[in-house]
């Protein structure tokens, strides 16, 4: 029987899209045949200026000065310089409307509901503005965020980036040391921090780490605290802090500084679970084109579209949901559990708010198919027309469960990119076919390739480095106090010179589409055969007792072999007879060599804030070496079950 995709978009949808009425638009305006998704994309990274200046101009980039040449120094990587005589203001081109249709609906669990209209976010960011104004802050400061994603945190980001300066932000459930291990390294003037979160059904209070975090930020000069948990805020710990109601202004208009294309606008880190993390600084401009491509053309995204993503502030998921804003779109912004009180919350707050692109994680689909869920039984999705899906691959399973369980109409988008770029490499498209398993497409712009470890450029089916061979707006300025860019160079350019390596085990489908495998630094090498994790993951938590897991290279008497940790459903154990059905299970369904030499049951899997698990960092502790930042852990208590392990001595 001929494979059938599991979706495909009806024809007077893809007629009416955002993707087909941008091709036509740029056939007619540079003389191209762009007749398929194949010939755009290949026109975009081959005519770089005509593409992203037809990019600038579907999406109305707010900017002053010449748009020609979009770059300079094209074929160098790093090195080309975007829009090199063109200045912008990020947030300008975020508070386009001020209209009283709704910008920001938040949620904080069941304890705090909100509303915030496009004029009533104008505002905000306007007394903010004035605030950062009288404190001097301008080009060249730091604005850093320990809040909840809630509304204020994307009126301070917008202010700070009004303003000309530079935005970074954590999650309020780091603790004290992973705060100051990133914001240590930047020297921020102003921090925002909310009296607490919601989480689990409890109040979590943020100001004890806060005037910890303060103590150890001796460049701060204002700290500005917003109400959450309770109106009535405590500031004894926190001398000298400041309410966000007595610090911003009566101002009504915002002055924006325009900035060159490629001014600072965030910092972000990278995960840090094996060292401090890196610094990593993303340009306004770069950030805005690659958001308004993805979101408008990839995604669909539309004025008045209602755009979710369940993420925290600590996530590059926070930063690309609020530039839905530029399109004119309504942010949804939960916080707190997404189990809370189960596995509906989600769906509910979709189906009350009529949400039209619904955004999660990989881990989060695959656990409330583990908790049997059912959302299309229980819920009007009528409004979903996008789920998108990141944080790690999602698996074959997943698809099928999102189709059977939770909608058959909507388009399933996996994404994949990361902190590095602000974007996807890879991504969705609403104009293609969902096959299982796959990710759709190669994102416009992106000249996506696989290659061995010589850099030889590998066919469809062959797994490798996923690299791109192109120079894209989003490239980061650089790293953080790495002015000969030595870290940023060694971090992307070092194993293929000229070329971006991204970290990830992928191969390119016979559809174009993309799968990946896990990440490269992870992949295992029993033998010299080199073995993607997301390959055991998809068989092992296939098994129904299996609740999740995590599989590591062991050094053994020369070689690698492979150790599967385990971690059961409630009330399950596991014994022999059921570590052999997890082998089969591995070995019917992938090679011989996939097979674990162990099967360990754990009663934790330690993984990132965003949910990642660290594959790295229990293969260090197996291996007797230190995990030095476990701060960037959401439970570095976890790590300690993989210590001197007697299973792993034989």
């Amino acid at each position: 029987m001929t494979e059938q995709p599991l979706w495909q978009p009806p024809v007077e949808q893809v007629a009416a899209s955002n993707m087909t009425r941008f091709a036509s638009t740029a056939a007619s305006r540079w003389s191209r045949g762009l007749d398929d998704y194949a010939a755009l994309h290949q026109w975009s990274v081959r005519e770089p200026g005509e593409f992203w200046t037809s990019i600038w101009e579907w999406a109305g980039v707010i900017a002053t000065g010449n748009v020609e040449p979009v770059v300079e120094n094209a074929s160098q990587m790093p090195g080309a310089r975007w829009f090199p005589h063109v200045r912008l203001n990020f947030a300008r081109n975020l508070l386009r409307r001020r209209d009283e249709a709704p910008a920001l609906i938040f949620r904080a669990e069941d304890q705090a509901r909100r509303t915030v209209s496009h004029a009533e976010l104008y505002a905000q960011v306007a007394g903010l503005v004035g605030a950062l104004h009288q404190a001097g802050i301008g080009p060249g400061d730091r604005v850093c965020g320990f809040m909840p994603n809630m509304p204020e945190t994307v009126s301070a980001m917008l202010a700070t980036a009004a303003v000309g300066a530079t935005w970074s932000s954590c999650s309020p459930d780091f603790g004290v040391q992973g705060v100051l291990d990133r914001f240590g390294q930047i020297t921020p003037r102003v921090l925002f921090s909310a009296d607490g979160y919601w989480y689990n059904g409890k109040a979590h209070d943020s100001l004890g780490k806060l005037s910890e975090i303060r103590n150890g930020l001796p460049s701060l000069e204002h700290t500005v605290v917003v109400p959450l948990l309770s109106q009535d805020v405590d500031l004894s710990q926190n001398s000298g802090a400041t309410l966000m109601s007595d610090f911003v202004t009566v101002d009504t208009e915002i002055d924006f500084v325009d900035l060159p294309f490629d001014h600072p606008l965030y910092i972000m880190y990278s995960s840090g679970t094996t060292g401090v993390p890196k610094c990593i600084v993303h340009g306004a401009g770069g950030s805005l084109l690659q958001h308004l491509k993805e979101q408008q053309l990839h995604v669909g995204l539309c004025r008045d579209d209602r755009l979710f993503y369940f993420t925290t502030c600590g996530w590059m998921m926070w930063n690309w949901l609020v530039s839905g804003l530029a399109s004119g779109a309504t942010l949804a912004l939960y916080d707190g559990s997404p189990f809370f009180p189960d596995g509906n919350v989600v769906f509910d707050f979709a189906e009350q708010e009529q949400i039209h692109i619904l955004g999660t994680s990989a881990k989060f689909i695959d656990a409330i198919a583990k908790a049997g869920l059912r959302p299309r039984d229980t819920h009007d999705l009528s409004s979903v027309r996008t789920v998108l899906s990141t944080g790690s691959p999602l698996m074959a399973e997943g698809f099928d469960y999102v189709y059977d369980a939770v909608s058959e109409t909507a388009c399933l988008s996996s994404i994949s990119g990361g902190t590095d770029i602000m974007a996807c490499f890879v991504g969705g498209n609403p104009n293609l076919a969902v096959w299982r398993g796959e990710i759709q497409c190669s994102m416009l712009g992106m000249q996506i390739e696989v290659r061995g470890d010589d850099g030889s450029v590998l066919g469809p089916g062959e797994k490798g480095e996923l690299t791109c061979a192109n120079a894209f707006p989003s490239m980061p300025i650089g790293f953080w106090n790495d002015p000969q860019d030595l870290r940023y160079r060694a971090a992307y350019f070092e194993k293929f010179p000229g070329v971006w390596c991204h970290g990830d085990y992928v191969a390119i489908t016979e559809h174009s589409g993309v799968v990946v495998y896990g990440r490269s630094d992870a992949v295992l090498n029993p033998g010299g055969v080199r073995i993607g994790t997301a390959e055991i993951y998809r068989q092992a938590e296939r098994v129904p007792e299996v609740l999740e897991s995590l599989v590591v290279g062991q050094q053994w008497e020369g070689d690698v072999r492979i150790v599967l940790f385990v971690r059961m459903h409630p009330g399950e154990v596991l014994d022999d007879v059921l570590r052999n059905r997890i082998r089969s299970e591995i070995r019917k369904n992938t090679t011989p060599r996939h097979v674990p030499a162990k099967v360990i049951q754990v009663g934790d899997i330690p993984r990132t804030k965003s949910g990642k698990i660290v594959e790295l960092a229990v293969r260090k502790m197996i291996h007797g070496e230190t995990v030095s930042n476990r701060e960037a852990l959401a439970n570095p208590e976890a790590l300690d079950l993989y210590v001197d392990l007697p299973e792993l001595s034989s």
